[in-house]
């Protein structure tokens, strides 16, 4: 043992890995605020297949703090919730969330399945946390139960469903995030050359052949939602190759997706077509993201 090292700097990242854990908790308690697990909740086998990734990725979660716990080892236990709030979930998961959150209707499978996911992570990531964020578990707990008899410290850890497709998740969605962190860093190269303005401005084409087509191609329509663009087109080729370009549609004022058919129902000049049937049709279908 030694003495601790202090300094203003080891207290500004202190202070920026708490300020993460806290808006991660405060993005899910607002999503979840109209979920009611008792009659929204929906089986994990008719969960959209990146919401049973992120259930797979929190039992991995789960199962690695409790063996730190064990230990001792309560400083890999901060390192593990500070990664999964800002690379698990902040950096990948909400991100691609937010889309079916907020554009999808209120009682639409696609988004009750994200609800499901987030209160599963969240009764889960809350548990977790009691024993080094005491406070902060314990005033995310009563906004969970609004029973001030029920402390969190009187609870066990959270049992997570555990989808069939488990490992299978695991290994497809970590070849995907590689490939959505090659997009991610060609698009940041768009924006700052001041070509677009947000992601969802811009259009992606991936040239690939074998298994890097068939993982692409198995997300249909979803890929561009898991890219956070307005299009993206897969095309099976020889030689890899990933085009990106500014988009030349309208921009969708309720998503903010750009698309060739803003403005196509004459009722709704300033809406794309998925919006309109999300808000007054059958809605949209998703199946992966």
């Amino acid at each position: 043992s030694g003495e601790l090292t202090i300094s203003d700097e080891i207290l500004k990242r202190v202070v920026e890995g708490y300020r993460r854990i806290r808006n991660t908790l405060r993005f899910v308690l607002a999503n979840t605020a109209d979920f009611d697990a008792g009659k929204d909740m929906l089986p994990v086998d008719q969960w959209l297949e990146i919401d049973r990734y992120a259930l797979a990725l929190t039992r991995e979660l789960q199962e690695g703090c409790q063996a730190d716990y064990d230990r001792y080892e309560f400083h890999r236990v901060v390192q593990a919730l500070q990664g999964f709030c800002s690379e698990d979930l902040g950096g990948f998961y909400l991100d691609i969330l937010k889309d079916r959150l907020y554009t999808t209707a209120p009682n639409a499978t696609a988004r009750r399945s994200a609800q499901s996911a987030l209160w599963h992570i969240l009764q889960a990531f809350t548990k977790l946390m009691a024993p080094i964020l005491s406070f902060t578990a314990e005033e995310v707990w009563q906004l969970l139960t609004k029973d001030a008899a029920q402390s969190v410290m009187f609870q066990t850890w959270h049992e997570l469903p555990r989808p069939d497709d488990e490992g299978d998740l695991l290994a497809k969605w970590a070849q995907l995030r590689d490939v959505r962190a090659e997009v991610t860093k060609r698009l940041e190269a768009l924006r700052e050359a001041g070509k677009i303005g947000s992601s969802l401005q811009a259009e992606v084409e991936l040239h690939c052949h074998g298994e890097k087509y068939d993982l692409l191609a198995s997300l249909g329509d979803d890929l561009k939602f898991v890219l956070i663009c307005s299009k993206a087109t897969l095309v099976k080729a020889d030689s890899e190759a990933l085009l990106a370009q500014a988009s030349a549609h309208g921009k969708c004022e309720r998503c903010w997706h750009v698309r060739e058919d803003v403005g196509a129902n004459s009722e709704h000049p300033a809406l794309c077509g998925r919006c309109v049937s999300n808000l007054y049709g059958e809605g949209e279908v998703r199946t992966h993201a």
